[in-house]
């Protein structure tokens, strides 16, 4: 290995150290939205539903069940199904695509987007009309797909704990060379009640998250610029807070 990729070793900590393996894992770990058709080993997709089954949740509820599809058929089907859902979507939404609907449309995708703030988040609206106008994909081109049907029986907060579990499954992904893409134009099956039959998405569950897995066509890992957080600490012996600029 070379001396700029030298590795501090796991359970041990000393000022100016080099990262560890986890935090490696962790820093150079990026979205991948390529992959190469050859499907990942069964074995493999086992271990990083272990790393999954392995998170912590509030109270140790679990709230979650796995679903894998590894099926082009079934991918690719749910792929076109979700492209109509957009063109849908789009057709009833998007009031910029002439000057007509912008005067008598507006107030429709105005109110809509008020009603759902973060799902028509001008971020995934945006996709939406890309997948509509068939400029992006989907699930792109994964061969495997896990699906986080989420119970709303779990304790505290499902959702965190879903995205604990998810979270463990793409980090586990990478440190074994897979890619990974986090998913949650799912939601655009769900309005379909095949798709909620086929994976058995019914009370008490629901499917927002899913996983694109496989081996990456080009690659996408390594360390990206963050944003600089301020953090506000509150030291020993002191009610008075100071900040402190995280990431420089």
């Amino acid at each position: 290995m070379a001396k700029d990729d030298a590795l501090s070793p796991l359970g041990s900590y000393e000022e100016g150290m080099a990262p560890n393996a986890v935090e490696k894992v962790i820093l150079s770990r990026r979205s991948t939205r390529a992959f190469k058709k050859e499907p990942l080993p069964d074995g493999m997709i086992r271990r990083i539903l272990e790393a999954g089954r392995f998170a912590p949740s509030a109270g140790n509820s679990q709230p979650w069940k796995f679903v894998v599809v590894n099926d082009p058929e079934i991918i690719a089907e749910m792929e076109a199904d979700a492209i109509k859902m957009c063109k849908l979507l789009m057709w009833f939404l998007d009031s910029t695509r002439s000057d007509l609907r912008k005067t008598y449309l507006s107030w429709l995708t105005k109110l809509v987007v008020r009603t759902r703030p973060n799902e028509l988040h001008p971020v995934p609206f945006s996709l939406m009309k890309q997948i509509a106008d068939g400029k992006a994909p989907v699930f792109h081109g994964a061969p495997t797909l896990i699906l986080l049907l989420e119970d709303c029986r779990g304790v505290s907060s499902p959702p965190t704990d879903i995205g604990i579990c998810g979270q463990n499954m793409v980090l586990a992904a990478h440190s074994m060379g897979a890619g990974s893409c986090w998913l949650g134009m799912i939601k655009l099956n769900m309005y379909l009640p095949k798709w909620r039959r086929l994976f058995g998405v019914k009370y008490p569950y629901s499917l927002n998250d899913c996983i694109a897995l496989g081996w990456p066509k080009t690659p996408s890992d390594g360390e990206v610029k963050r944003e600089v957080q301020l953090v506000t600490w509150f030291d020993r012996g002191t009610r008075k807070p100071r900040v402190e600029r995280q990431g420089e």
